[in-house]
């Protein structure tokens, strides 16, 4: 009898360890990758993070980013166009791996810390958010704004302070659409990136648009998000420090410095 119970228990530990590594397995989002053999990154279109070219191929300073951080790791990324207000939902249900397209590490509109949902990478970038306005707006102090129609992208930095602005506050699906509610006349005023503003504002079709000085929100910084206690996080950091000490982000940046990305925005000495 004791020697069935003991092989009863033995058999019963050996089923548990391989459940808990089998379970430990499962948890681990970079072994996920490693067996998939990609990542995949939830995304927006626009200059200079993440666009496509003249000839269809999706370029900017975030895709390029993304590309050498997966070929350092040994892997492939793949890029999925999210509606940023879900972008939390997208991630939690493993429909892409990281939210990597601008990303400010800050707040959402109402005050909650985007740490709640997310961990962030090492920042890389120095961004902020600007105020659009068509020319002569007439908008030259804070006190303007009041009872203008703003505009800011759905579940972006830039929704807290188009509300912090004005009562008259839509939401939109993109930075881009913010734009264009300027440029038709339909908004008074758009908050988007400065990395952004700079890439479109005063050119071609935008031309009639300008950056208002009239507000100028406090500076921030971009990482990458992923999910809670993901094992990617330290995987991506090691290769962006890596990155960083061999001036990869400086030569990237320094390829869409027509679409406005300064060199000066790439933040130094990443991880150290």
């Amino acid at each position: 009898m004791k020697k069935i119970l003991s092989l009863v228990l033995a058999i019963v530990m050996v089923a548990s360890m391989a459940i808990s590594f089998t379970s430990c397995k499962k948890d681990s989002d970079w072994e996920k990758v490693e067996e998939k053999g990609y990542f995949v990154c939830g995304i927006t279109v626009y200059k200079p993070m993440n666009y496509f070219d003249d000839d269809g191929n999706l370029v900017g300073f975030d895709t390029e980013f993304a590309q050498a951080v997966a070929e350092e790791l040994g892997v492939e990324v793949k890029f999925q166009v999210i509606n940023w207000g879900s972008k939390y939902l997208e991630l939690e249900s493993g429909s892409i791996d990281a939210i990597w397209n601008g990303f400010t590490y800050g707040n959402e509109a109402d005050g909650t810390s985007r740490t709640e949902y997310v961990d962030f990478s090492y920042a890389y970038l120095n961004n902020s958010q600007c105020i659009v306005t068509a020319k002569n707006s007439g908008i030259s102090t804070q006190a303007d704004f009041a009872g203008k129609r703003g505009v800011a992208e759905g579940g972006s930095a830039g929704e807290a302070v188009a509300k912090e602005l004005s009562t008259q506050y839509t939401a939109v699906a993109a930075q881009t659409n913010a734009l264009m509610e300027v440029l038709s006349g339909t908004a008074d005023f758009a908050v988007i990136d400065v990395l952004m503003a700079n890439a479109y504002v005063g050119k071609e079709d935008y031309a009639n648009l300008e950056i208002n000085t009239a507000y100028e929100p406090e500076g921030e910084v971009y990482a990458i998000g992923f999910r809670k206690g993901s094992d990617l996080t330290a995987k991506v950091n090691e290769a962006i420090a890596k990155l960083s000490a061999e001036g990869k982000l400086n030569e990237i940046a320094e390829k869409y410095a027509a679409d406005g990305l300064s060199k000066d925005a790439v933040i130094p000495n990443i991880g150290k």
